[in-house]
């Protein structure tokens, strides 16, 4: 069979409760698109019934794939996904669609065609909607911490939508190490180091009060993987920059 076109790569932990209703709105976006796609739904670690659900689900959606994680953590399921998936442009997005799915659209040609692009919800023309303001400034000191320790300039490392052109996220995913919520801040480090394009684009976001991120502790360690993040460069552990 022909190779997709598109790939989906939605990581769940704990989503039996949104897991329905996302690929519901996922596949109807799909059906009308002129290319061919896959959904990749990577269960990690859950301990509710989200894998069992997702099985169900891969009956009635024929181009969903299930794959699943023992061990928990988000980066480990989104490497998973990446390197499984078959499509020409691979975008990983969060299962509670806090962008809507539409906007994959704007991601991949013939809207944009470029190394890498990422969400931000900072750069100019990014709306964000029913944002408490204490989680709009604990999301600022995260990023400035990024900039300040692995990537200045990028406004928003941390929205969790992004898309890759299928070599290039073979290039950069088989040098992931961190398995939390900072690898894609590892991801985009090797990236810059490796000479490939990145381009923020704006997108409107919507807040989610079910967000498993605790700001205390996951700010932690952050900061601990992004110290990581900089001794595997010093000890050239994310393989010789590109031209």
């Amino acid at each position: 069979m022909p190779s997709p076109f598109l790939s989906l790569i939605i990581p769940a932990y704990n989503e039996e409760n949104r897991l329905p209703q996302t690929l519901e709105q996922v596949f109807a976006f799909l059906v009308g698109e002129d290319y061919l796609s896959e959904v990749i739904v990577v269960e990690n670690g859950s301990t509710d019934k989200t894998l069992e659900l997702a099985q169900k689900l891969s009956k009635k959606y024929a181009n969903l794939r299930v794959l699943q994680n023992e061990k928990a953590g988000k980066g480990l399921a989104v490497q998973r996904g990446m390197l499984a998936a078959k499509g020409e442009y691979r975008i990983f997005c969060d299962a509670d669609l806090s962008m809507p799915i539409e906007e994959v659209s704007r991601f991949i040609p013939p809207h944009l065609d470029t190394d890498i692009v990422i969400a931000s919800r900072e750069v100019k023309g990014a709306i964000r909607y029913d944002e408490p303001e204490y989680r709009h400034f604990t999301g600022r000191i995260f990023n400035l911490l990024i900039r300040l320790l692995a990537l200045p300039k990028l406004h928003d490392t941390q929205c969790g939508f992004k898309g890759f052109r299928a070599e290039i996220a073979e290039d950069l995913f088989q040098y992931q190490s961190i398995e939390g919520w900072a690898f894609d801040v590892e991801i985009l480090f090797i990236a810059r180091m490796r000479g490939y394009e990145i381009t923020e684009l704006p997108i409107p976001w919507y807040y989610n009060g079910e967000s498993k991120i605790n700001v205390l502790r996951d700010s932690f360690r952050m900061f601990l993987d992004l110290i990581q993040i900089r001794k595997n460069a010093r000890q050239g552990l994310y393989g010789s920059k590109k031209v």
